[in-house]
């Protein structure tokens, strides 16, 4: 969640570019969004020229936002001459980081750069449950990173993802980042794709968990006032209807993977069937104006039953097509999410799944290629 700016943009135009420069990372996060197969990209991650001349493009559309993300962007030795060009060219650059690997030199070299903001990522206050949700010694690294980007003087979001591990630590880290003067605190309830939708049995908290969260986040504003915005995303599996994903698809958001592929979303490679156009084989501007993949639920003509007919399709557009897809089969059903549809009996098993006391508790999922080979491909 980045902070309100002065930038606008053309109508149609994509406002905000994520830009996953690697699907690599050095934490194994058991909800993370990546592709399964992400091992599979390495070796096909733009240059820097390319991912230059993709840029150009996407300010030449009119793009006006654009977050360096992954896997860990840190990962690419060429990020600061990748956010110098872009500041150069007008962007307003972000960089969504785990944090690892975030040094004195590397946030100076940034801010010289034209970096203008930093999302940094924390799960938990304590220092054993965050190293355990991560799979990896992070919790140190974290923290210090943390200090780092508010000392080198940078607005901060700090993003928490949140399932029913960490549910409860909110207190504590709103506590924590308000000594360390952090602007804005995005509480994310994670949305269940991929390595999520394979751990959400394990993952998905009680509403009741999610309304004393709710509370609490909603005592730390009133104590707070203006002095940080927080942000608490409910997830949709209890909302009863869906979210505007992506403000609608290919509206104003637009995903370039590693690879080139340029995309209406970071989920949308789940879908089968669709045709995922490179920047190494076509231009920008034909992919997000003219191409198939783009093209195909935007708008609201695609519509299904009981969307089509629904007062509130201009506010939804239909929902989630990844989720339909994955929950359903079919990405062109009615988002089960949305207590109108005809699937929707699929979010209340899953929520019924999560208000009951476990007895046994699976292990997590990791985010690594073994678990690929061994968790999903045989399944």
């Amino acid at each position: 969640m980045l902070p309100q700016t002065e930038l606008t943009v053309p109508q149609g135009a994509p406002l905000w570019v994520a830009a996953e420069l690697t699907y690599r990372c050095p934490l194994k996060c058991p909800w993370c969004n990546n592709p399964l197969d992400f091992d599979d990209y390495t070796a096909r991650e733009l240059c820097t020229s390319e991912w230059k001349r993709t840029l150009r493009q996407a300010r030449d559309l009119g793009a006006v936002q654009l977050g360096f993300t992954g896997g860990e962007p840190l990962l690419r030795d060429d990020l600061e001459e990748l956010v110098a060009y872009a500041n150069e060219i007008g962007f307003y650059t972000n960089l969504i980081t785990s944090g690892i690997g975030l040094t004195v030199d590397r946030l100076h070299a940034l801010k010289t750069a034209g970096l203008k903001h930093v999302q940094l990522s924390v799960q938990a206050m304590r220092p054993e449950l965050t190293d355990a949700l991560v799979g990896a010694r992070a919790h140190g690294l974290k923290m210090e990173a943390a200090r780092l980007i508010k000392e080198a003087g940078f607005p901060m979001v700090l993003n928490v993802p949140v399932f029913r591990q960490n549910i409860a630590e909110a207190d504590a880290l709103i506590a924590w980042a308000a000594s360390l003067g952090i602007e804005y605190i995005e509480f994310a309830n994670i949305q269940y794709y991929n390595w999520a939708l394979s751990n959400r049995d394990e993952l998905m908290p009680t509403l009741a968990e999610l309304k004393e969260a709710e509370a609490v986040v909603n005592r730390w504003r009133a104590k707070l006032g203006k002095a940080m915005t927080i942000y608490f995303v409910i997830p949709d599996y209890y909302e009863g209807r869906p979210k505007a994903c992506m403000n609608g698809w290919g509206s104003i958001h637009l995903t370039l993977a590693p690879d080139g592929v340029a995309m209406p979303c970071q989920e949308a490679r789940v879908i089968p069937g669709l045709q995922f156009d490179s920047v190494r084989d076509k231009t920008l501007a034909w992919i997000w104006q003219d191409s198939p993949l783009f093209r195909k639920y935007r708008g609201l003509d695609w519509l299904p039953e009981p969307c089509a007919s629904c007062s509130e399709k201009t506010r939804d557009f239909g929902g989630c097509r990844c989720q339909a897809l994955l929950l359903t089969g079919d990405a062109n059903a009615t988002d089960p999410a949305c207590s109108r549809s005809p699937h929707h009996h699929l979010v209340q098993a899953a929520r019924a799944t999560a208000a009951q006391p476990l007895r046994f508790h699976k292990p997590l999922i990791r985010r690594t290629a073994q678990a690929v080979s061994t968790a999903f491909l045989n399944t």
